[in-house]
């Protein structure tokens, strides 16, 4: 049976007080399930941020998506986490990631070394983390048991980390270029990285959940005229290919609704991560299938 959907939105924007608990507050009257907070210079903070969002909220989880592991050190982020998930009342996500833009370390005065130099920090830093969070003697303590895990990943050290350690598998639905730029895959491409996945983490005793960053979605009649914005950032990409790719959502309300019930089916993604700009384009979306959700239960 496929797991139920789940929906997060990753709020980038800095905002005073005020507005910033207001929108966290907007995105769970919209039906969210996990209020993210990004990685970035420039960005809100994660950690005040989320506390924050649990101040002002009650049902949402709050979560890190993700963390630039190249900007911690596993010890003082343990104590981040665990102050955290208490300050929340353990609703805390963890979400950890390499870090993909070199001008983001520079300008922090940290390292960043090649990729299998960065793999190799966040599986120490995965690694340090469980240890010291399922230590009795840690100090703070966390209120879950476990504060579930999820990696963002694409590259095959990287899927075989997710595999052993995430409790949610984050796929970003792109490739990382020299100097921090993205490149979509295409539904096959993403096929190929699904299914080695799921072959590491075929011992696994509980499967993950499966988790799909969504970077465009517009509701319209005319799908060609709405993506011929985006074109340019995808230049070697026709407008139907672009439209094709996973993490485009773009078509009429019904046609996102199957696009979104059929990537589960194909790929297993049953939790979705909308950017901040499209929390509100993306919230009928969740409406609906919410309803079809129930009338199935009743």
């Amino acid at each position: 049976m496929a797991r139920p959907f789940r929906f997060g939105v990753n709020l980038m924007s800095a905002a005073p007080a005020d507005e910033w608990r207001a929108k966290c507050r907007r995105a769970e009257e919209l039906g969210y399930d996990v209020i993210l907070a990004p990685d970035h210079l420039g960005m809100p903070a994660p950690f005040p941020a989320l506390v924050a969002a649990a101040e002002a909220t009650e049902r949402p989880r709050l979560g890190t998506f993700v963390l630039n592991a190249g900007f911690w050190n596993p010890a003082l982020l343990a104590r981040e986490v665990a102050t955290t998930d208490a300050l929340t009342d353990g609703r805390l996500e963890l979400g950890l990631g390499t870090g993909y833009v070199q001008a983001e370390h520079e300008t922090a005065g940290l390292p960043w070394g090649t990729p299998g130099e960065r793999v190799d920090h966040l599986r120490r830093t995965v690694e340090e983390l469980e240890r010291l969070l399922a230590s009795e003697g840690h100090q703070p303590q966390p209120v879950q048991q476990r504060v579930p895990l999820l990696i963002g990943a694409n590259g095959d050290r990287m899927l075989r980390l997710t595999a052993e350690h995430a409790d949610i598998a984050a796929f970003t639905g792109a490739r990382t270029r020299d100097g921090g730029s993205l490149e979509p895959l295409a539904a096959e491409e993403l096929d190929e990285r699904v299914a080695l996945y799921r072959k590491l983490a075929a011992g696994r005793a509980e499967p993950a959940e499966l988790n799909l960053l969504v970077q465009i979605v517009i509701v319209t009649d005319d799908p060609g005229a709405a993506i011929q914005p985006w074109l340019p950032r995808i230049p070697h990409l026709t407008e139907q290919q672009v439209l094709e790719l996973p993490i485009v959502l773009v078509g009429t309300l019904d046609d996102i609704v199957e696009r979104v019930r059929a990537q589960r089916d194909r790929f297993g993604f049953s939790y979705l991560t909308v950017l901040e700009p499209n929390m509100e384009v993306f919230a009928p979306v969740i409406a609906r299938l919410r309803e079809a959700q129930a009338e199935r239960i009743r």
